[in-house]
């Protein structure tokens, strides 16, 4: 009688054993077909350092492919989700809301040294998620830690890139787009201070100035001035910053420069349009949170539609699918 008592309770116990461990294992992202910091820590120890040095090598030369990397992955991750169908040459890429997308020959430069050491093992979509990364620590931004274990999509069509955000939404239009994408206001306001670094071109700025209403009367009088002068009736390719005074630093500035209503494009003034995301405008200036729920956003944008597994595939080069 005394052994049949104990079956019970060694049963519970195994039970309980066994959850246990299927937790844990979730925890350290042992489970198969996740997402996990330091995915390929055995299939290619170097990885992520391969990639940091392709990255610096390339701002050497040219600075501005740091923000432009940045734009680079939320680009691929609004459209189909961060599978690296952006960087498909002759597709998705050619939709004009792609228009000015640089740093594609970064991503191809950090995957070819990457199949040289690791060949068939590290996919495009990690490669651009490290690059992006990479890039806002080498501006003064946050450094942090990206999970891995993204395989790249297999589709990439032109039409698909209509979803993207544009530089002349308004705060309905913003939030309806993040929402699908599974985003909310705090990660709209976060994502979008990512404009602390970077400029963009007059073409985005044209009709805020130049309008057929005449200009965007909710651009201050001084600042008005100042764009006008840099970016002339018909001028589309000049540059202006896109934190004014600060766009080559990751700092805080950007949101005071959406407070203030001095930025030059609509989405990003349109943040004080609504009273929650101006509120959390206001809430991250000066604040010490606002690097740490950056970087929180940039990981959850990072997992948007992801492909694991053994789905997709791991291209051989970044700007095309695999042939076989």
């Amino acid at each position: 009688m005394a052994n049949a008592s104990r079956r019970p309770a060694t049963a519970t116990m195994a039970l309980l054993l066994l959850l246990v461990l299927l937790e844990l294992a979730a925890m350290t992202g042992l489970s198969q077909g996740q997402l996990q910091v330091g995915f390929y820590s055995e299939s290619c120890p170097d990885a992520e350092d391969i990639v940091s040095s392709a990255v610096q090598d390339a701002a050497a030369s040219d600075p501005t492919l740091l923000p432009a990397l940045v734009r680079l992955q939320f680009h691929d991750c609004f459209v189909r989700g961060c599978d690296g169908s952006v960087l498909i040459a002759g597709a998705e890429v050619k939709n004009s809301k792609h228009q000015g997308l640089r740093g594609l020959d970064v991503v191809d430069a950090a995957k070819a040294l990457l199949e040289e050491q690791c060949p068939g093992v590290v996919s495009c979509a990690d490669v651009l998620a490290l690059a992006a990364r990479d890039a806002i620590g080498m501006t003064n931004g946050p450094s942090f830690d990206v999970p891995t274990g993204r395989r790249d999509g297999l589709a990439s069509n032109v039409r698909d890139a209509d979803v993207l955000p544009d530089a002349s939404d308004n705060i309905q239009t913003l939030r309806s787009k993040f929402a699908t994408a599974g985003l909310d206001d705090r990660d709209l306001v976060l994502l979008t201070a990512a404009h602390t670094i970077g400029t963009t071109a007059c073409f985005f700025v044209k009709d805020r100035l130049y309008g057929a209403s005449g200009s965007d009367p909710g651009i201050p009088a001084g600042y008005l001035a100042e764009l006008k002068a840099r970016c002339a009736p018909g001028d589309f390719n000049t540059r202006v910053p896109l934190d004014r005074g600060s766009e080559a630093r990751f700092d805080g500035s950007i949101l005071r420069n959406i407070q203030a209503g001095l930025v030059p494009i609509a989405s990003d003034a349109a943040l004080v349009a609504d009273n929650a995301t101006a509120a959390l405008v206001g809430a991250y200036i000066g604040s010490p949170r606002f690097r740490r729920d950056f970087v929180g956003a940039m990981v959850k944008m990072g997992t948007i539609g992801v492909i694991t597994g053994g789905n997709g595939e791991i291209r051989d080069v970044c700007s095309a699918f695999n042939t076989n």
